[in-house]
């Protein structure tokens, strides 16, 4: 199957942010380090998450079209550096070949597909490669090695996680609202907060001012909507209670 330049792309990030995440372990000075933006992870815990994720999506992808995922595998990765890397290295692997296999049209399971994302191949592979890049900076963070992303892929960061985890049918249950996010880079989004659910709307030039603003660079905005960072690393505008009531919201659909 012929790939499309933007899917191969997509795949070559996901296989870069791995091996810089494999790279941030390699250096730590343990396993059992700390990681301080994930509360009660030992480097090791962190390592077993990411790798059984790719292991369960990777399943997910080549199962196809489906009402519900395949059971993850819920064996405990090796714990030895070198053992525990090439385990991760080959969980990688078989999400990068599911995903090949599959290319990017491919329909599967996924748990945001009621939201913008496409539940395919594309949208499983555009997620884990944030999902990669937000825990190496977990791994990065826990070695004291932190390196600046990629401003690009910062950038796409925010626009998938509005796509995926910002978009949802569930009705907001506070007072109708907008956020904006503005990166320093030049590029910003605006999420619709109302009884529809949570949306990414246009950003036009007749658009009404947002009820609240939050700027920075994208690598600070997405760390920021992954929970790495807080209120007070942003420049905010505007009623912040709207930033409070939509880091403690969990909708059901």
């Amino acid at each position: 199957m012929t790939e499309s330049p933007k899917y191969s792309a997509l795949l070559q990030q996901l296989d870069e942010r791995s091996a810089a995440f494999r790279s941030a372990i390699a250096t730590a000075p343990s396993l059992d380090a700390p990681v301080p933006s994930c509360p009660e992870w030992t480097l090791f815990d962190l390592v077993q998450h990411l790798g059984t994720g790719q292991r369960w999506w990777a399943a997910i992808v080549a199962a196809g079209p489906a009402e519900a995922p395949p059971a993850k595998d819920t064996a405990e990765a090796p714990r030895e550096v070198e053992a525990l890397l090439a385990w991760y290295a080959e969980s990688s692997d078989l999400l990068l070949g599911a995903l090949r296999k599959a290319g990017p049209e491919r329909e599967c399971w996924a748990w945001w597909r009621a939201g913008v994302s496409p539940a395919n191949a594309w949208g499983v592979a555009r997620r884990r490669v944030h999902e990669v890049l937000v825990h190496t900076y977990d791994a990065q963070l826990a070695a004291d090695a932190v390196q600046p992303m990629p401003a690009g892929l910062a950038i796409d960061g925010v626009a998938e996680f509005l796509d995926t985890c910002n978009s949802t049918p569930a009705a907001w249950p506070h007072k109708a609202a907008t956020v904006h996010y503005h990166a320093t880079e030049g590029r910003s989004w605006l999420l619709s907060l109302d009884g529809t659910g949570a949306w990414p709307a246009p950003l036009t030039d007749d658009a009404a001012p947002a009820s609240v603003s939050a700027t920075g660079t994208a690598e600070e905005l997405l760390l920021f909507i992954w929970g790495r960072l807080t209120l007070n690393d942003l420049r905010i505008e505007g009623d912040k209670q709207v930033f409070e009531h939509l880091i403690a919201w969990e909708p059901e659909e």
